[in-house]
């Protein structure tokens, strides 16, 4: 193939599978892949009803898809999840060759407000749009919330900046019986490598108050024999998913008057990403110099002195206790 050929096109059947064997080589998860694979195929009938095929798609036909999302009155969150989706697929065509480019990238660019760099599920550092909780809100709605379990998890998200897939991920022990990702001496959580490849290998930490409660639902969990070993559990003894902690925040936010699920405004909604933008936010007003948070949060390194810019893990443990509020919990 010389460097101006294409590889012949082959159906949409074909393409998706190749596109998700390429997507389990680059490590994403299966919960990842699965978020794909359902705005894809919407945009691949939408596209076959304009007679067109997926190796034609241009920036009319992207256009085109905004307007038709925007017509079903899909909110602006999910047309940029769309269309994430969308850039990974034609990321995937221009690597394999058989595109020449993505044509998603400027139309994303252009029409969709908060687009954002990293598609790889990144997070911008400033997020100025989110509902920014104040301390005392974030204590009234950790201490309205009665379930041990679910103080722990909504404690948790906002004490360490985790997403969701991540505490959905931390085991409470190990294959020999260990204590697995939480090291309760320590007061400390080191996210598995194998699951989050990028972004994995980091320690976060947790202060006294979350520890407390933390350690107050693990001894209620082990009460119920889950059939896992994750920490966070539901009814049913299996891990917590992304969805049950997301439907999980946003129940407790909405009785507290912190979210309003009617609402189209992103500053009227509070999720499990706003106890990671308060957890951002928080720290950098109470003077946590920024290359300690991005060590907490798990950022990519993009500067090319970071590389250089070496943090000591107990400088990072003290100054996160030094920094991070208190809530007032027991």
């Amino acid at each position: 193939m010389t460097a101006v050929e294409l590889k012949p096109a082959v159906d949409i059947a074909k393409l998706m599978q190749e596109f998700v064997e390429d997507c389990k080589v680059r490590h994403l998860t299966d919960e990842t892949i699965g978020r794909y694979k359902s705005p894809l195929k919407l945009f691949f009938k939408f596209v076959a009803e304009k007679d067109k095929s997926v190796y034609e798609v241009d920036k009319f036909v992207l256009k085109d898809f905004i307007q038709y999302r925007r017509g079903q009155d899909i909110d602006q969150k999910t047309i940029e999840n769309n269309f994430t989706a969308l850039s990974t697929f034609y990321e995937f065509l221009c690597f394999e060759g058989y595109t020449y480019a993505n044509p998603v990238l400027p139309v994303r660019k252009r029409y969709l407000k908060r687009y954002k760099d990293d598609d790889d599920g990144g997070d911008n550092f400033d997020e100025s749009a989110r509902k920014l909780a104040t301390v005392e809100q974030m204590a009234m709605l950790v201490n309205s919330i009665l379930s041990v379990r679910d103080q722990a998890v909504v404690l948790t998200l906002a004490k360490t900046g985790l997403r969701r897939s991540e505490l959905a991920s931390i085991d409470i022990e190990d294959d020999n019986g260990g204590t697995g990702n939480v090291n309760w001496v320590e007061q400390s959580i080191t996210l598995t490598r194998k699951k989050f490849k990028k972004r994995s290998g980091r320690t976060v930490f947790v202060d006294g108050e979350t520890a407390r409660v933390l350690k107050r639902w693990d001894a209620q969990r082990k009460k119920l024999y889950p059939k896992t070993k994750a920490l966070f559990v539901n009814e049913y003894g299996e891990r917590l998913g992304r969805n049950g902690i997301y439907n999980l925040v946003t129940k407790y936010a909405h009785a507290v008057g912190l979210h309003e699920p009617k609402s189209d405004r992103i500053e009227d909604h509070f999720s499990a990403h706003n106890c990671r933008h308060w957890f951002t936010t928080w720290l950098r007003r109470n003077g946590m110099p920024r290359e300690f948070i991005k060590a907490l949060r798990g950022d990519k390194r993009k500067d090319a002195i970071d590389i250089y810019d070496h943090i000591d893990r107990e400088e990072l443990r003290k100054a996160y206790l030094a920094f991070i509020p208190q809530l007032g919990l027991e």
